[in-house]
């Protein structure tokens, strides 16, 4: 991994500090690292229309791969104020059609980082093959 967990850890939490959630009043923020060693930031993005609503996990991934990223190594992610904060479900789906490898990383910047796989996480993925 070219860049260290602490350091996406606070890209993450940058990220989170733009977060638009007025409804929830909880902001997420993630740091996905490419095989070449770019970084795409993401926030969570609510709308009155809760099911509108969406997660700044999926936000860094879209960003990387409308920008032709297509290879992912780890996903930092940071919400509110609690110790760890993995991808929900849903995330953790999308996340799988293009990373089924990606090291998940968690925490607060200065504090416990928490590390898992993504099949830890997500197992037995949905795939069409």
């Amino acid at each position: 991994m070219a860049c260290n967990p602490e350091d996406l850890i606070a890209m993450a939490a940058g990220a989170k500090e733009k977060a638009y959630a007025p409804y929830s009043r909880f902001q997420v923020g993630a740091a996905l690292l490419t095989a070449g060693g770019k970084v795409y930031t993401g926030c969570n993005i609510e709308n009155a229309s809760y099911s509108l609503t969406i997660c700044a996990e999926r936000v860094a991934l879209f960003q990387a791969v409308a920008a032709s990223e297509r290879e992912f190594v780890a996903l930092a992610v940071v919400g509110g104020d609690l110790t760890a904060c993995f991808p929900c479900g849903a995330c953790r789906q999308v996340l799988a059609e293009f990373a089924p490898e990606l090291e998940i990383i968690t925490g607060q910047p200065g504090g416990t980082v928490h590390r898992r796989s993504l099949k830890e996480l997500l197992p037995d993925t949905f795939t069409l093959k």
